[in-house]
């Protein structure tokens, strides 16, 4: 529910009385941290959490990999991609508040995928549905993938069960609010002393005005050239996405004339139509983290790219440039603090 310290980094808290400080992040990371905190106590850290949901989602891209064809190279390509070619890398070895939320969110919307791609259970879809959205509220914008998988002649028993496993998570979200600010909504940010002050927030929290910061973070934004060692460095203000996974490239050669592409795209589109509307573009990250919130499905894309004319010699030559793009970006600013803004 709150904090009763307000630690030095932590720079996003909500003062509600004497040693009670309101966290803005949504609360399912901590859940899922209660159980090994109460059987590990302060053994057992954050970073550890956040390191647990990344591999789990090298295991679950593979499974999904595997469903879209049954070929295991491809599965390992695709394991490889997701673990070590995208900044979910960076992001699970620090696991940091911002970057925790976003390894949760990923975990779960790629297990909700998986199930989609398999079995179709709704009530299941609607729970890891749900728990990504616990993570990270805009996840919920990728609904069109998910009601498009469960149309059928039964599309309103599936929708209705989809909603049966989604429904707790949103009621908690709405309680969680509701005993803190005594509004259903979430409206933690425009509570932090100060916020909408910020030269970043000139436009309001959400507007469309911002849209344009965000496309020149995740398409131009390039890596800082210094003239001193070690003379290229990443920038805490983002990198490109081309940069950070040139094999992204892949999703775009996916057959758009099959109606789960068209449908993964629009969803796709819905999220990023939320987060380029923020005030802040991610910083401080590496590449560019919001986009997190849709890289389940655009590494699906990708894998269905890959899929569509099998792995050929160019598909090692982008994973390793991705590889080596994100191991330079967790190896120059977790081991050696070689970054700035």
């Amino acid at each position: 529910m709150y904090l009763t310290q307000n630690p030095p980094w932590l720079n996003e808290l909500i003062p509600a009385g004497p040693n009670k400080f309101y966290v803005v992040y949504p609360p399912m990371p901590a859940i899922l941290a209660m159980p090994f905190r109460l059987i590990f106590g302060q053994l057992f850290e954050q970073q550890y959490l956040a390191q647990l949901l990344g591999a789990g989602i090298v295991i679950l891209t593979m499974c999904i990999s595997f469903s879209i064809k049954k070929d295991k190279k491809l599965a390992i390509w695709a394991g490889f991609l997701a673990g070590f070619g995208t900044i979910i890398w960076f992001l699970a070895a620090t696991g940091s508040a911002w970057y925790l939320s976003q390894v949760s969110a990923a975990f779960f919307m790629s297990a909700a995928i998986l199930e989609s791609l398999n079995k179709k259970r709704p009530i299941l879809i609607g729970v890891l549905l749900g728990a990504a959205y616990l993570s990270r509220i805009e996840i919920i914008l990728s609904l069109p993938f998910f009601l498009y998988i469960l149309w059928d002649k039964n599309w309103l028993k599936n929708y209705l069960k989809m909603a049966m496993g989604l429904a707790p998570f949103i009621f908690t979200d709405f309680l969680y609010n509701f005993l803190r600010f005594g509004v259903v909504w979430d409206k933690s940010y425009i509570l932090i002393p100060g916020v909408l002050n910020e030269s970043w927030y000139q436009n309001g929290l959400f507007s469309p005005l911002n849209i344009p910061n965000h496309l020149k973070i995740i398409f131009l934004a390039l890596p800082k050239f210094i003239p001193q060692f070690p003379y290229i460095e990443p920038s805490w203000a983002g990198l490109a996405i081309w940069i950070t996974t040139p094999a992204f490239i892949y999703a775009l050669i996916a057959n758009i004339k099959e109606k789960i592409i068209r449908f993964s795209w629009l969803s796709i589109l819905l999220i990023s139509l939320l987060i380029f509307s923020h005030g802040t573009t991610g910083f401080s990250q590496f590449g560019y983290r919001f986009a997190v919130d849709f890289y389940p499905i655009l590494i699906f894309l990708t894998i269905k790219g890959a899929a569509k004319t099998g792995l050929k010699w160019h598909h090692y030559l982008l994973l390793t440039l991705s590889i080596l793009v994100n191991l330079w970006g967790v190896t120059w600013i977790n081991k050696f603090g070689w970054v700035s803004f």
